[in-house]
């Protein structure tokens, strides 16, 4: 079998949580023995030369052309896209370098790409309402990991919707919410199969956007870590906590995430202070959509406060090369996590893996996540995280016992179980497929 997926999220330089699920998927799919081709939507890879093909993939600098021209050229391709986008293999020879992005890319066999796609069938929607349309040779299954406004003609076409975020919680997004609608809803009426991450998200998906709950899988989602970064010790991961951020081993709380609304920042950061707590606050995460909102109290307590005293209390670093994210996840006290709304919540996996307790929400998908194994709290209500804060701060006993059950509730989105579900779930579709036919031709 011949498995292709999308590159959109997985080109993004600071990743996003589907970005981990692109890769992750991956993953999977080639320890189940299938062909992973991987499609990417950059600038132009095509040369005569196999080397500068090559070269031109992986090259970093990323210059945006502008003019006039320019954009004709790109307003007409948009308007092409729906009869059909070029693909281009990039020959992968070894001769370029880039074990640098290691952590970056997903695990593949090949490599694609179509000029521009992600942008072309976006404005293609935009300014038709229709999808753009890619043809792929020898492929069984093209696997979208998000809701793009694109299929691919004579496979089998499979969509993760992981959330319904800006249908739920407008307020928390910035996407155009009648086009983001459009595009599920087509998605759903039109796919072979549409794929989701928790029982909450498929909920969602059948009474939002009417869905026949038979084409709705939840398959869940897993989270693994190189073995390398999972068996350092725990003196090494203190070592490195001291040597470069000067914290101490199980002495800071930490948030990592996108910076935005419905990640519930601004309560957060309202809630420790109200703690009293000197234990730290690290915050990690790049600014995203009005993250100056969710930042103003902090940016009025670091101007009021002594710098040096400020320093002491929270700490905001940007994002983190994934290593050095997992050193700080080890290293944490606990993870601070009261999302407003998830469709699955991974820094809640992540961190239950790694062996750190977690106080979270109890709304929409966490609570399938975290079991019984987290401190659960009303989102909305600073003081309900305040009395969290301060109990996983003194209480040790309380804290080490939700480490121990931390790690047993990962162990019901193993790597082996996610398989299982992905793998379930492909061969069904493909035999379908035999019998009945694509739904696109």
């Amino acid at each position: 079998m011949r498995i292709m997926l999308d590159g959109y999220n997985l080109s993004l330089p600071e990743g996003t949580g589907v970005a981990t699920y692109g890769r992750n998927l991956s993953k999977i799919i080639k320890s189940l023995g299938y062909q992973v081709d991987i499609i990417y939507g950059g600038k132009s890879t095509r040369s005569n030369n196999p080397l500068l093909s090559e070269i031109a993939f992986f090259d970093a600098v990323k210059v945006q052309a502008k003019g006039l021209n320019n954009q004709i050229i790109k307003s007409i391709s948009a308007l092409a896209a729906p009869l059909g986008c070029r693909i281009d293999y990039v020959p992968i020879s070894g001769n370029v370098i880039f074990d640098s992005l290691r952590n970056q890319l997903p695990e593949f066999d090949n490599i694609l790409n179509s000029i521009n796609l992600y942008h072309r069938c976006s404005q293609s929607f935009i300014w038709l309402k229709k999808f753009a349309k890619i043809q792929p040779k020898n492929i069984d299954i093209v696997h979208w990991t998000y809701p793009l406004p694109i299929y691919a003609s004579n496979c089998i076409n499979v969509y993760t919707l992981h959330d319904l975020i800006p249908l739920k919680l407008p307020q928390t997004t910035l996407n155009n919410k009648n086009n983001y609608f459009k595009i599920c809803k087509r998605i759903v009426d039109t796919a072979d199969h549409v794929i989701t991450v928790s029982e909450n998200s498929r909920k969602d998906i059948i009474e939002l956007l009417g869905a026949n709950p038979e084409k709705v899988t939840n398959t869940y989602q897993s989270v693994s870590f190189p073995k390398k970064l999972m068996n350092k010790s725990d003196e090494v991961v203190r070592n490195e906590l001291a040597g470069t951020f000067k914290l101490k081993y199980k002495g800071y709380f930490l948030f990592f995430g996108a910076i935005e609304p419905k990640k519930n920042l601004g309560r957060l950061i309202e809630a420790y202070m109200g703690s009293a707590i000197t234990t730290p606050l690290v915050i990690v995460g790049g600014k995203g959509w009005s993250s100056e909102e969710e930042l103003r109290l902090y940016n009025s307590l670091k101007s009021f406060f002594p710098k040096y005293i400020f320093s002491k209390r929270i700490i905001r670093l940007d994002y983190l090369p994934r290593p050095i994210l997992v050193t700080m996840i080890r290293g944490a006290k606990v993870t601070l996590f009261p999302s407003l709304y998830e469709g699955f919540g991974l820094p809640i996996l992540e961190s239950m893996l790694l062996g750190t307790a977690v106080i979270t929400s109890h709304t929409s998908s966490i609570q399938e996540v975290a079991g019984d194994a987290a401190y659960l709290v009303d989102p909305y209500d600073t003081q309900a995280i305040v009395q969290a804060i301060r109990e996983l701060d003194t209480n040790d006993e309380l804290r080490m016992q939700m480490e121990v059950k931390g790690r047993k509730q990962s162990e019901l989105f193993s790597e082996g179980a996610y398989s299982r579900r992905i793998n379930d779930l492909y061969c069904s579709l493909l035999a379908n497929k035999l019998k009945y036919g694509y739904q696109y031709i």
